[in-house]
């Protein structure tokens, strides 16, 4: 062997080495695989979100071609849009039994499979942006979030955030609870017991679908994200009112699954890329909703003309009542959703404490 060669061979090991050394906690071991002996791989990515769509389907197609480059072409993944390959709600069926290696989702989509996974999403009055990312990887939330999914076959991974929403579009003013009874909402997840115990008549139905129920008037209301991409949905063309805060989700986690078995087979530096790419979109998610919905919101306010309303403050402290009375009762359904609850609050309730001398004292000194 050529002493060229010998140390060309020497740099891309230590390369390797120093990759899976630098690993974030956050990615589990126990990759089989040789790095030496690893033959490209190509994966495939489904999501429920239409292809490319802004905010949630480019972060998807950024994480996508981020593991690409950080691994040389050694991983490669072809993103799939909702509906593609499988249908949005069925992401998560497809990746536990291999029809896909990955997908690109929100937690709460899967409360029929545990109670539990909606924790990992979003939570009326729930966390934050920051707060989720603080107990997911650092208050034991992504622990309990991977041992209800090693039960799916699946190894999950924060990778998106869109910040605190709007509460949603609305063809009706909201004035009172009488206005809520009836209301037929799209809005998922716990958001939607709590409308459910109000009296009105939640619906879970995907993004790609919302225009047209609106328009037909098969919905009187939908919550979707947030200016940035309810403009692009159009969504202002099919309602009149426009109303915050997003109190059913005010830091919306998304999520990267990765079929178990398939990422246990990766060699440890493959595995450590997917992670630390998960975790880079994670972070860029979020930025890119804090610099485009302010513009998108000024674009619907002056050009469009929506009415930005406010909920009622009575609104809100009988929504806040009934999420702290429909979440206890879920999270008491079974010993692991009790389990995750607890953490979950146990986490709220010490970094709530925080916040008021520190991002809310901040936010009224600035005014």
């Amino acid at each position: 062997m050529s002493r060229r060669r010998f140390l060309k061979m020497g740099s891309a090991a230590l390369g390797a080495t120093a990759l899976a050394a630098c690993a974030p906690g956050d990615a589990p071991s126990g990759a089989t695989g040789s790095v030496e002996a690893a033959k490209p791989l190509h994966w495939k990515m489904v999501t429920s979100w239409p292809a490319n769509f802004p905010g949630l389907g480019t972060s998807a197609t950024k994480l996508a071609e981020m593991i690409g480059r950080m691994s040389g072409g050694r991983l490669t993944v072809k993103v799939f849009g909702g509906g593609e390959l499988v249908p949005p709600f069925e992401v998560f069926d497809a990746v536990s039994r291999g029809t896909a290696e990955m997908g690109h989702s929100g937690a709460y989509y899967w409360k029929g499979k545990s109670e539990a996974a909606q924790f990992f999403c979003a939570v009326p009055f729930g966390l934050s942006a920051q707060e989720m990312n603080g107990w997911l990887h650092h208050g034991g939330g992504l622990e309990l979030w991977r041992e209800l999914y090693a039960g799916f076959n699946l190894v999950p991974f924060p990778a998106g955030n869109t910040g605190v929403q709007m509460a949603g579009w609305f063809n009706k003013e909201i004035r009172s609870l009488e206005d809520l009874k009836g209301l037929k909402m799209r809005i998922p997840g716990l958001g939607g017991e709590v409308l459910q115990r109000l009296g009105g008549a939640p619906v879970n139905i995907p993004g790609s679908e919302l225009f047209t129920a609106m328009q037909t008037g098969a919905l009187d209301a939908t919550e979707w994200v947030g200016p940035y991409n309810d403009l692009a949905f159009g969504l202002h063309t099919v309602a009149k009112y426009y109303y915050y805060p997003g109190w059913q989700e005010p830091g919306a986690t998304l999520e990267c699954m990765v079929n178990k078995a398939a990422y246990e087979a990766l060699p440890a530096d493959l595995q450590a890329i997917v992670a630390q790419a998960c975790q880079a979109v994670n972070d860029d998610m979020l930025a890119d909703y804090t610099a485009q919905n302010q513009r998108a919101l000024e674009t619907l306010v002056t050009e469009h003309g929506v009415e930005l309303r406010p909920l009622p403050d009575d609104v809100l402290a009988a929504l806040k009542q009934t999420a702290d009375a429909v979440i206890a009762e879920i999270a008491a359904k079974d010993a692991f959703t009790q389990k995750v609850y607890d953490s979950f609050r146990k986490f709220r309730d010490a970094v709530r404490a925080w916040h008021q001398i520190a991002e809310v004292a901040f936010y009224r000194a600035r005014g």
